[in-house]
């Protein structure tokens, strides 16, 4: 794992954002897994693109606060922020994401853990003492 895997994540989160799908997902590998954490997995890069679809809200960011590295694992503590489309109401989640690496370098898996899961992401990263 590299310090460019950390920063092409980083510009994945941006263009997620922004709303630039294509952009976002152009370092996942093509059989990306996407488990959120409740729900059942995404799997494909075209079923993971309709997931980042806004359909709910008209706003929506993830904003990667840190990333802990552990082999071919990034755990990133994130922060979701968004807005109701029909209600606007504003919401704040703070989340966990475990990103799974190929030997490429694309991300193969993400699995979506909520805050008070902290113990559950770390150990999926690998970063449990």
């Amino acid at each position: 794992m590299t310090q460019e895997s950390v920063e092409r994540l980083r510009r994945a989160y941006d263009a997620f954002s922004r709303l630039d799908f294509d952009a976002a997902l152009e370092f996942a590998h093509p059989e990306i897994e996407f488990v959120p954490p409740t729900g059942d997995p995404y799997r494909g890069i075209a079923r993971f693109r309709e997931w980042m679809e806004p359909d709910a809200f008209d706003r929506q960011e993830v904003e990667p606060r840190e990333f802990f590295v552990s082999g071919n694992k990034v755990l990133v503590r994130q922060q979701i922020n968004a807005r109701g489309a029909g209600s606007g109401i504003e919401l704040e989640v703070r989340s966990w994401g475990v990103w799974t690496l190929d030997e490429d370098g694309r991300a193969i898996r993400l699995e979506g853990f909520l805050e008070q899961q902290e113990a559950e992401a770390r150990e999926a990263a690998g970063l449990t003492d």
